[in-house]
């Protein structure tokens, strides 16, 4: 990391009692997100929050929200057939209740992170079909009371806006999407259910197809009641002109919206002018949300370099959060923050 590249200042650690409740400190972005009226997340690695205290603290004290990376993913929750393993999840449910914070479940149904005795099995469709709504049931029941949002369908078109080929619509047709709310609204009426996918940020034949399904949900009574923008953007590809434009749409079929997995990604070394793009990419997408009606959070997909995904899988690119490997606050953060405390 280049932290002459950066005008960054220290962030101090705010111990807080095991199991104690906190108010949000006053130079933190979950004061400044409350002062805004919406909520401000975290996709938590459960790794990083067993072992290191600073990360621990940091997410306590900057996030209203905060969002399973992988521990309620499928593969994480049922590795082997009828078998469950909750206990990541439920720390992180103990986690949350501890700090005031909301959690968002992620992810019930998606192509990925499937567990194999799933993706190698030779089911009819009928057996399959009864698997998911075991696995939708079971998930939602054991977590009811305890999500605030659920992400109940991940990433089911094409950029281009065709289905993509999954297991799900190549097993089931498209009608998987409507069994999976209907059924998710079953196990927990009180949690809303959202839709989620990346590069649906703007107006694209992506969006597009999510609107269009949205029209024929509502009119078949399903039960969805959120569009999730993820929010993965790069610096070399900016930010779309339409995001406000696309949100506003969808709320006025009577959804609510929110970013549920931003970062922004920089071609490394980055430079002085790539570290202002990432700050302006993230609070593009913020600024969107603030304008929108109906835009209820906005959640990092982790906040820190430390523990970041995205040089595991984009090769040269990297430093995709607001906040260094050494939490040191990037402009990144501060943009956020500032652009928060003007709309409260």
């Amino acid at each position: 990391m280049r932290r002459s590249l950066i005008a960054a200042v220290a962030l101090t650690a705010l111990i807080v009692p095991a199991g104690a409740a906190q108010a949000a400190p006053p130079d933190t972005l979950r004061s400044a997100a409350n002062g805004a009226g919406i909520r401000i997340g975290t996709a938590v690695d459960m790794s990083a929050l067993a072992e290191d205290e600073q990360y621990r603290t940091l997410v306590g004290a900057e996030f209203s929200t905060v969002t399973a990376e992988n521990v309620m993913k499928w593969e994480a929750l049922e590795p082997t057939r009828g078998v469950h393993n909750y206990e990541p999840a439920d720390r992180l449910v103990q986690y949350a209740r501890a700090h005031h914070q909301k959690l968002r479940g992620h992810v019930l149904v998606w192509h990925s992170q499937n567990p194999a005795w799933l993706t190698e099995g030779d089911f009819s469709p009928a057996e399959l079909r009864q698997i998911l709504r075991e696995h939708i049931t079971d998930t939602v029941t054991h977590f009811k009371g305890k999500v605030w949002h659920w992400d109940v369908v991940n990433e089911i078109f094409n950029d281009d806006g065709t289905w993509r080929d999954t297991i799900w619509y190549r097993t089931l047709g498209p009608g998987f999407v409507a069994d999976a709310f209907r059924w998710a609204h079953r196990a927990d009426p009180a949690a809303k259910l959202y839709l989620n996918d990346y590069n649906n940020e703007g107006l694209s034949p992506k969006s597009d197809a999510y609107y269009a399904l949205v029209q024929q949900l509502k009119a078949a009574g399903v039960p969805v009641q959120g569009y999730g923008v993820q929010g993965h953007l790069a610096t070399q590809y900016g930010v779309p002109q339409t995001t406000l434009e696309n949100l506003r749409r969808f709320e006025r079929l009577g959804l609510d919206t929110a970013f549920t997995e931003v970062d922004v990604r920089i071609p490394l070394p980055a430079d002085s002018a790539e570290v202002q793009a990432q700050a302006q990419g993230f609070t593009t997408l913020l600024q969107a949300c603030l304008l929108a009606q109906r835009c209820v959070s906005y959640t990092l997909w982790g906040f820190t370099d430390r523990y970041n995904w995205v040089p595991g899988v984009f090769e040269g690119e990297g430093e995709a959060t607001p906040l260094t490997e050494d939490y040191e606050r990037k402009p990144a953060y501060r943009s956020i923050r500032d652009t928060l405390r003007l709309a409260g």
